[in-house]
């Protein structure tokens, strides 16, 4: 099977590799070293920053829905949404470990049109989501430099501040993961610090509260606030080719990445809302350094301030990896012309897809951290949903392909894991604003204007694509 697998059609995954393999070596000369694989801590780090972060921002659930309704939120969702995302994620990942991820599984499952769709999407809500971070980051520094509060000096800083990450970006993907872990672990030392500090001030029945009387509970806040930090499981999936050993390397960093953020938001939630006395409307953005200043000290307000400042890079940096290697991965499929796929001869990091990223999310960084949101979970919910029907697909066209790691699932107990977070996608879909609808129907839109456009340009030759874009065949799989 295996001479089968390298004798199939050039659009075998094999032949995908090998396509990248010959296209690197074109580009960097034979005496160029191989670059270095991302290990487990490293990938685990970067899933941790595409997913979380920390609990920087999810205090407004809190002063949406009350504690009780808050702490179930983040005890509960994990279970309908984070594990079922994770699971797809890891054996996807691991049986297709090219860059591409998603896009590389909707184009096996329904074709060229669906697998470009969903790179859009993805891409669209990756980067659009990328412009908020800066965004942030300027909020955060604003505290101490007040100047950069508004007007040219609040503008310029957000330029800069994008452009100093984006090339931390361009320095190598190893760089940018060992730097995630160095990042994760100071941002979130001051939690573990506030939890301790907490213990003697705890009382469980404020973990009861349904909230203050006369505070009207705000449930696309609250749903919005959720979705967004526990989302984007399937991101790493883009760096699947850049892993070492994805086999076996991305089931371990899943879960390791699922724990640190499931206990990462639970616990200091716990902490705080146990040992604070109920002011549901001050449960906004960076209450948390609020409340480390009352039960702790100004140290440690200062502390969790520097903290949330490095976890929007570390955000960042993970947010611009996934997002260029997927510009990399449909490239190297042919839904991008090759351009797209090229690496620096210094870093082998793909220079022209950080560099789009980056001017993309440049534009969109004067847009509100509201719309933002929103219009990010519309366009990931889209992706998800075909996310889950390509899986199911799979599973049904490919019976007897061989996984490495395989959701221990018959085909009913699968179409019912994707079945209810589904029912969780619609809804936050069907809560979103008009001009939300307006913007993801405009992208959308865009997106099938650039597929026919791609081809138009293949056939034309205006631009040189890589000609592995089509579906693999089904005799590639039978092993």
């Amino acid at each position: 099977m295996e001479d089968s697998l390298h004798s199939s059609t050039p659009t075998s995954l094999q032949h995908l590799l090998d396509h990248r393999e010959g296209t690197e070596r074109e580009q960097h000369g034979a005496n160029t070293k191989p670059h270095k694989k991302l290990a487990l801590l490293p990938l685990v780090f970067l899933i941790y920053f595409e997913v979380a972060g920390g609990p920087y921002g999810e205090e407004p659930a809190v002063g949406a829905a009350g504690p009780l309704i808050a702490i179930l939120g983040f005890v509960v969702f994990p279970f309908i949404w984070s594990i079922p995302e994770a699971l797809l994620t890891a054996e996807l990942a691991t049986t297709f470990p090219g860059n591409g991820g998603f896009v590389i599984w909707a184009n096996e499952a329904f074709g060229p049109f669906w697998g470009s769709l969903m790179g859009f999407w993805k891409f669209y809500s990756g980067v659009i989501n990328l412009a908020s971070y800066p965004v942030l980051c300027i909020d955060y520094l604003k505290l101490v430099i007040p100047a950069l509060s508004s007007g040219s000096p609040r503008f310029v800083s957000i330029i800069l501040s994008t452009c100093t990450l984006s090339f931390l970006n361009y320095s190598g993907l190893a760089i940018v993961g060992y730097t995630a872990v160095a990042l994760g672990v100071v941002s979130l030392l001051p939690f573990v610090l506030l939890s301790l500090f907490s213990l003697p001030k705890i009382d469980p029945s404020r973990w009861l509260s349904w909230g203050q009387e006369g505070v009207e509970r705000d449930w696309t806040l609250y749903f919005n606030t959720i979705f967004w930090n526990l989302n984007f499981w399937d991101s790493a999936s883009t760096l699947a080719g850049e892993v070492e050993e994805p086999h076996r390397t991305f089931p371990k960093a899943l879960l390791s990445a699922g724990l640190l953020t499931c206990l990462g938001y639970i616990i200091p939630l716990l902490a705080a809302t146990g040992a604070m006395p109920l002011d549901q409307k001050s449960w906004v953005g960076g209450y948390f350094a609020d409340v480390a200043e009352i039960i702790a000290g100004k140290w440690l307000k200062f502390w969790m301030e520097v903290g949330a400042v490095l976890s929007i890079i570390g955000l960042f940096e993970a947010q611009l990896s996934s997002a260029a290697f997927q510009l990399l991965g449909m490239a190297d499929l042919g839904f991008l012309p090759r351009i797209f796929g090229e690496r620096s001869r210094w870093f082998n990091t793909p220079w022209m897809a950080i560099l789009v990223s980056t001017v993309i999310a440049i534009s969109m960084c004067l847009l509100s951290f509201t719309d933002i949101i929103s219009t990010v979970n519309f366009l990931y919910s889209l992706g998800m949903l075909l996310e889950f029907a390509a899986f199911l697909r799979l599973r049904r066209k490919f019976p007897a392909l061989k996984r490495p790691f395989e959701v221990p699932l018959g085909f009913s107990g699968l179409v019912l894991m994707c079945l209810v977070p589904s029912v969780l996608l619609v809804y936050v879909m069907s809560v979103a604003s008009k001009i939300v609808y307006v913007a993801s129907f405009f992208l959308t839109s865009l997106g099938i204007a650039l597929y026919y456009f791609m081809n138009i340009c293949k056939s034309r030759k205006w631009f040189e694509f890589s000609r592995v874009g089509d579906k693999l065949d089904e005799d590639d799989y039978v092993l």
